[in-house]
């Protein structure tokens, strides 16, 4: 199977670029996060209270998945969230010298409690249920869930939720995609939940689920790149408000406002569009599953 990922080289870099249209219209939406209301003196480079002065603290989990991330090397600036992180990170007055990754495992970054870090990118979705235990920024991504399969498993001819209702499937752990099965597909059989999409993708290639749900771009990234045979089965439905990521802070965290503050500036001045283009795939091939 062709990528959609096609490698380019910037500056002797390779890197992975889409040719396409954005993914999400992130312009759109900013209601789901916290507010993002915060005066310009608040937000001034130096005033911050961070974890370490004069340095800004990001999170994101190991491995940190493409195309999110690039190598699984958060720092390199590659990679949608990576070059979203480190955007942000500049509005808000750090260079990339002074940006400091830490590792958190999805599950702690939302968990009720003090945190290890400043802010952390990791697609995490915008929830009622999770902005009890932490604050979310707006927006910065717009996202669908998919169904992903190999070509010749059982529902790799699948054109309908109804078609999936029989299958083993399975997601990641306190994701969106895993509660997209259970509240979307409603399958007849308990969904199998992994640790992260690596244990996911395995137990797709051995045969131990049918299939997997995913959020789109990684949909596209694993069937076209890492997965022998992978089929793209198709997008669930949106149900409700549009499914958002943020990036995550502190119950109460005084940067929140300022967060915000520097992912609006990312949207409204087309920066976050383009870097979709960049490192996102387009919807292209994967149709809408009623």
């Amino acid at each position: 199977m062709v990528s959609r990922f096609t490698p380019v080289t910037l500056g002797g870099v390779a890197v992975l670029f889409a040719a396409v249209t954005a993914c999400s219209p992130v312009e759109e939406d900013t209601t789901a996060g916290a507010p993002a209301s915060a005066s310009a003196d608040a937000c001034a480079p130096g005033q911050l209270h961070t974890k370490a002065p004069g340095k800004l603290t990001i999170g994101t989990d190991n491995p940190a998945y493409e195309p999110w991330f690039s190598d699984n090397k958060p720092d390199n600036g590659k990679g949608y969230e990576s070059a979203v992180a480190y955007e942000v990170a500049e509005r808000l007055g750090y260079q990339t010298a002074n940006v400091v990754w830490t590792t958190v495992t999805f599950n702690n970054a939302i968990a009720p409690g003090p945190k290890a870090f400043d802010i952390d990118v990791n697609q995490f979705s915008i929830t009622d249920e999770r902005k009890a235990a932490v604050d979310f920024s707006s927006p910065y991504y717009l996202v669908r869930q998919t169904v992903i399969t190999t070509k010749g498993s059982k529902i790799a001819g699948a054109k309908s939720i109804a078609d999936l209702r029989g299958a083993k499937l399975g997601a990641q752990v306190g994701t969106t995609s895993y509660q997209a099965i259970t509240d979307l597909i409603k399958p007849t059989g308990k969904p199998s939940v992994f640790n992260n999409n690596d244990d996911a993708k395995k137990a797709l290639e051995n045969g131990t689920v049918d299939g997997i749900v995913v959020d789109l771009p990684t949909a596209f990234y694993m069937t076209g790149a890492e997965l022998e045979n992978g089929v793209i089965i198709g997008q669930l439905p949106q149900v409700g408000v549009p499914e958002q990521f943020g990036i995550v802070l502190d119950k109460g965290s005084p940067l929140t406002g300022c967060v915000s503050k520097a992912v609006d500036q990312l949207r409204q001045d087309g920066t976050l569009a383009v870097l979709e283009k960049t490192w996102l795939a387009d919807t292209a091939g994967a149709p809408e599953l009623q």
